[in-house]
């Protein structure tokens, strides 16, 4: 639960996928964000193919208090991660494409500023360097470019958790309640405060 964005795309043939990684290495030197280097180049004609290796290529970075964000690819040049390869790749126990390229990253703990430095970077490295980048903002700041929707949408978020901290803090968990049914408490509660 969090303010995240969501994001997927492919890498241009023409690109350089070590130039690429070069740029984000600087803003996150830039910003003091940790990173991580994957492999810097794709292996010859790869790209052409919709399989691909066991490896990862790019970059990643991790702002404070945010998740990471994976600018990285298998060999075939979908974005990815080494999570989602691990878990949803060829050799995994149960494969499944459609997660393999999904990416999400929350974003709500390090705060609009941050939210919106990763957006620009996104848009920048999709206009250079991929061939298909497309994002889904739950802030809809990458649709509208609004700072003042971005900083609404953050407060509501943080609103948001504030009142579920406190319902957690208000209606304590019964002795001998399971977790289903304590979370099935906690809805109705919410559903009769809503009602008029």
């Amino acid at each position: 639960m969090g303010l995240s964005i969501h994001y997927n795309g492919r890498f241009s043939r023409s690109a350089s996928l070590r130039s690429m990684i070069e740029e984000v290495e600087d803003v996150a030197k830039i910003y003091n964000w940790k990173y991580h280097v994957f492999e810097i180049a794709f292996p010859d004609g790869s790209r052409n193919m919709e399989e691909y290796d066991q490896s990862v290529y790019g970059i990643s970075f991790s702002p404070e208090k945010c998740e990471p964000i994976f600018l990285c690819f298998l060999s075939n040049g979908k974005m990815s991660s080494p999570q989602n390869l691990q878990i949803w790749g060829k050799d995994a126990p149960t494969p499944n494409e459609q997660f393999l390229y999904l990416l999400s990253t929350k974003t709500q703990y390090a705060g609009y500023e941050v939210h919106m430095v990763i957006i620009h970077l996104l848009k920048y490295l999709g206009g250079k360097y991929f061939v298909e980048l497309h994002v889904t903002d739950e802030s809809s700041y990458w649709e509208r470019g609004d700072k003042t929707l971005v900083k609404e949408a953050f407060e509501r978020y943080n609103q948001m958790m504030d009142n579920f901290s406190l319902m957690l803090e208000n209606i304590p968990a019964r002795r001998n309640e399971t977790i289903d049914e304590f979370i099935n408490r906690l809805f109705a509660y919410i559903e009769n405060k809503q009602k008029p």
